[in-house]
């Protein structure tokens, strides 16, 4: 049932899956539903309604990334890092979070799984001090986009993008974006078996300055 839900979701959306990243994708969930029993990693409780709102919806942005190295911030219990990884194996993943118990989850997924392009990393985004900066920094209901912008600009490299992944259009949020960035795209996303509004705001900065000599 779960796997059938999944897979119809995925080929509505368009996604070419082969076997084994279904398989890991399913994987992924009954580790979900079995460390939430005691650990409390999503509000949500119901097998099926995951399959739609956590690995459907983090699966929804899919088509929009760029790059070979993403990080994503607060990641939680692994969205949508974790199914974007699955699905991206020629990607490395970088997945930052504060929460302990939520790192030690990750650090089972990805043993379990199998996922050698994924890192878990225990640490607050702003404290966070990658050896090298990121393509893209994806965000699944984070925070706002002006505290995104403002608390991992450290993380990006100088042409890359902020992906951030919400509910309604946050027209508010975006007004409060500084200016040395600009909102380059918003993608209205369409997710089965998700009836609420999704969107992908896209930002990167507005110019690189030149040194002076």
């Amino acid at each position: 049932m779960l796997m059938n839900l999944l897979e119809s979701g995925m080929q509505g959306m368009g996604l070419q899956y082969s076997p084994q990243q279904r398989d890991q994708l399913m994987a992924y969930l009954q580790l979900l539903i079995s460390w939430n029993k005691a650990y409390n990693l999503t509000a949500i409780r119901d097998p099926q309604q995951m399959v739609a709102l956590h690995l459907l919806d983090s699966l929804a942005v899919f088509p929009y990334l760029k790059g070979e190295r993403l990080v994503d911030v607060g990641t939680g219990a692994g969205l949508p890092g974790i199914p974007l990884a699955i699905m991206s194996p020629q990607r490395r993943f970088t997945l930052v979070d504060s929460n302990g118990k939520k790192t030690r989850f990750l650090f089972q997924v990805r043993c379990d799984l199998g996922l050698s392009n994924v890192i878990e990393r225990q640490s607050r985004v702003e404290a966070y001090q990658p050896d090298q900066a990121y393509d893209a920094v994806i965000s699944r209901a984070f925070t706002s986009v002006s505290d995104m912008v403002d608390k991992c600009q450290h993380l990006l490299k100088p042409n890359g993008q902020f992906l951030a992944m919400k509910g309604k259009f946050p027209q508010s949020e975006l007004s409060e974006v500084v200016k040395d960035y600009k909102v380059d795209a918003s993608h209205v996303l369409q997710v089965p078996g998700v009836e609420a509004e999704r969107h992908l705001i896209v930002i990167s900065q507005r110019q690189q300055l030149t040194p002076k000599a």
